[in-house]
């Protein structure tokens, strides 16, 4: 059982920020089911401060639960569904684009469909709450599909398929159960969509939505950074001043007597006029 849980923390560590956001999703089901699950009806009942709520006044005053929606599901299907065209559209994104937009267009595909869905269920006058990570999902498919529409894919039992022909079926099976049930996860289906495709067309126009999230994410980690407890002190140290190394008198006298002798010597061949100033001052001040 503890190689399996150093498995699963070894795989969160080393993994790129699409298994984080799959284990997050996971984990957060398996911890909802002894929170929010109601095994007399068997269902979810999730709070209006996780769920999106499509009453106004509700998400204004509980604006983080148009994001925290996105990390909740109502049933195991729902969340294995999910998290297969995540897988999937995953790998197609980020062979093109970084980690940061990746994590920048899913939230922001999830704050996007929830605005949309709680105005059109107020316009339409009903009155729901909505989870699931369906939007975000799509905007990362979408995003790639339209970027790379002709990429072939190969899907088992039917072969070599264009891209944009999977993401279409999706988005058609959208569109034809929207009057059949579950109107307002068709229609953050289909929100989350429309944003992957209006974020690679402003992306190649030069307008990144993504540095949004960047700043914010990077503003709070800047502000609880943790500050160093013992910060670098600048030390002035005073220079010491250099300390001549005694020289020896019996060198000094040795070498004072030498000059002396040969000063004497020139005297003694060419007279004491021959001696230049510097000789006669040097004998003046010996002979002190």
């Amino acid at each position: 059982m503890s190689s399996i849980i150093d498995d699963i923390k070894l795989q969160y560590r080393i993994g790129g920020i699409a298994n984080k956001l799959i284990y997050w999703n996971v984990g957060l089901f398996i911890l909802s089911i002894p929170l929010f699950y109601q095994f007399t009806t068997g269902i979810f009942d999730y709070p209006t401060w996780l769920a999106v709520s499509s009453e106004p006044m509700v998400a204004l005053y509980k604006p983080w639960s148009l994001l925290t929606y996105a990390f909740f599901h109502q049933g195991f299907m729902h969340l294995f569904f999910n998290m297969m065209v995540l897988h999937f559209s995953s790998r197609l994104f980020l062979t093109f684009f970084t980690q940061k937009q990746y994590l920048g267009l899913y939230l922001l595909s999830a704050v996007f469909a929830g605005l949309v869905y709680v105005l059109s269920f107020y316009i339409l006058g009903f009155s729901s709450s909505m989870v699931g990570a369906s939007a975000a999902v799509m905007g990362i498919l979408v995003a790639a599909t339209t970027y790379q529409p002709l990429m072939e894919i190969r899907l088992l039992l039917i072969g070599n398929v264009k891209l944009w022909h999977i993401t279409g079926v999706l988005l058609l099976l959208d569109l034809l159960q929207i009057q059949l049930g579950n109107m307002g996860g068709h229609i953050a289906h289909l929100s989350g969509a429309l944003f992957g495709f209006l974020y690679i067309k402003l992306l190649l126009s030069g307008t990144d939505l993504s540095r949004i999230v960047t700043s914010v994410i990077d503003f709070f980690t800047n502000l609880f950074a943790s500050k160093k407890a013992t910060p670098f002190k600048k030390v002035h140290v005073n220079p010491k001043k250099p300390v001549a190394k005694p020289t020896s008198k019996i060198v000094t006298k040795d070498k004072t007597q030498q000059q002396i002798d040969e000063i004497l010597d020139k005297i003694s061949q060419s007279g004491y006029d021959s001696l230049t100033a510097e000789e006669k001052e040097f004998l003046f001040r010996a002979g002190k």
